[in-house]
């Protein structure tokens, strides 16, 4: 079932039409329900924590979300830089669209911030995208890259390049539409860490 598919006509349903509980055709009117619930972004530079941590969400969350990590579909058909890899967050969100007619929320767990997914039309798909930013210390951050497997192609200048990143994370984060919300994870374990994630997610969804 593609609820971006019209159910009478065949015709492709415009997402940014999205009402409170329904989707319209454009084509031909019809109106089909449609289950607009908040998408939860756990995020922040790479060397945060998010896989770690979203490993541990799956079995937290599993009676009430479903908890997915966003590199699954980091391929070379959805990745374009030049377009600041719109294709691959528009597949993103469709797929989490998708997923909650379920009725359970979608957490996904990767890079993104707001400005890469609030401007999409398919956001009209969800009630509210809340982000959090997984962060840490910059020597910290440093070397939790260095320490990974040589296949991941850390090497310093990538490194200095994700640093810039997270230190503009941190500075703009509350300045951001929504605002995210910053989690340090310098000194917690993974457990303690996402045993915060979850309950930022629940208080939020309660």
């Amino acid at each position: 079932m593609n609820p971006l598919v019209c159910a009478r006509c065949g015709a492709r349903v415009d997402p940014s039409g999205a009402a409170e509980a329904a989707l319209t055709c454009v084509t031909c009117g019809h109106r089909q329900p449609f289950r607009r619930l908040p998408l939860y972004c756990v995020t922040g530079p790479s060397g945060t924590g998010k896989s770690a941590v979203g490993r541990l969400l799956v079995d937290a969350l599993a009676d009430r979300f479903v908890v997915l990590e966003q590199d699954v579909l980091w391929t070379a058909g959805l990745r374009d830089p030049t377009d600041e890899h719109r294709r691959f967050r528009t597949t993103w969100l469709r797929m989490a669209g998708m997923i909650q007619q379920s009725g359970r929320p979608v957490v996904l767990c990767g890079t993104v911030v707001p400005p890469e997914l609030e401007p999409l039309p398919e956001r009209a798909l969800f009630s509210d995208i809340h982000y959090l930013a997984l962060t840490c210390e910059p020597d910290t951050l440093a070397a939790r890259l260095r320490a990974r497997p040589a296949w991941r192609q850390w090497d310093e200048p990538r490194i200095a390049e994700m640093l810039d990143y997270a230190a503009w994370v941190s500075d703009t984060a509350h300045r951001m539409s929504p605002p995210m919300t910053l989690l340090d994870t310098t000194d917690g374990t993974v457990a303690d860490t996402a045993s915060r994630v979850t309950a930022w997610i629940d208080h939020r969804h309660g």
